[in-house]
């Protein structure tokens, strides 16, 4: 995809693990497409993910599930680059890669949760990293940002620290699952029904995902 020609077009990423991708994950992409008024989205699955101190299922299964989760999503664009990537991947890299592609007038928005937020500060360069994207963080609506907040909850003390820092808050319903709570589930052959698209829970217990894991 070239877009450097086009009309300027709003852009997101969307990067994780997604291991497996599920509802919160899609409602989340969903959402900011629609408050964001993005044109498209990209969703890159995680590569080597240095951070995280479990291992992740294969790239290959991770991509698969990715993109059944989100084939319903027309303006998602499911991108491989991480996992086709040889040692640790960054979203700095990736975002360079992808703004390569597009006008340098096109405004983007980097989606992350509640918890990647209060994390932000230990990313990779995250500083070079805020200043060429609008951090968009997902929130509850009962859970704004108010004057009693503690400097370190949502990521605050970043912001700040830093008031140059384009962020927008997405507004999302309280949604309790997890990833974690999905392997436990299949490793005990339990139901994943309203947790996951239907496509992937077919796809997981097809090639028998996270049988011998229970974390």
């Amino acid at each position: 995809m070239d877009l450097k020609h086009s009309a300027v077009a709003r852009v997101g990423l969307y990067g994780g693990a997604f291991d497996p991708p599920h509802v919160a994950h899609h409602r989340l992409a969903q959402t900011a497409i629609d408050q964001l008024a993005l044109d498209v989205l990209y969703v890159v699955p995680t590569g080597h993910a240095w951070h995280k101190q479990r291992p992740l299922s294969p790239a290959v299964h991770r991509l698969a599930m990715t993109r059944l989760h989100f084939q319903d999503l027309a303006k998602v664009v499911v991108d491989a680059r991480e996992m086709n990537r040889d040692g640790p991947s960054y979203t700095l890299h990736t975002l360079s890669e992808l703004q390569s592609m597009h006008s340098p007038n096109d405004p983007w928005f980097l989606l992350m949760g509640q918890d990647q937020w209060q994390r932000f500060h230990t990313w990779h360069e995250w500083a070079t990293l805020a200043q060429r994207v609008t951090l968009a963080v997902a929130r509850r609506p009962d859970n704004a940002p108010s004057a009693d907040t503690h400097p370190d909850d949502m990521g605050q003390g970043v912001a700040n620290a830093n008031p140059a820092l384009s962020i927008q808050w997405i507004d999302m319903p309280a949604m309790t699952v997890s990833a974690t709570d999905i392997r436990q589930r299949a490793a005990l052959g339990q139901s994943l029904q309203g947790l996951v698209q239907e496509s992937v829970a077919q796809y997981i217990q097809q090639h028998h995902l996270y049988q011998d894991t229970h974390d």
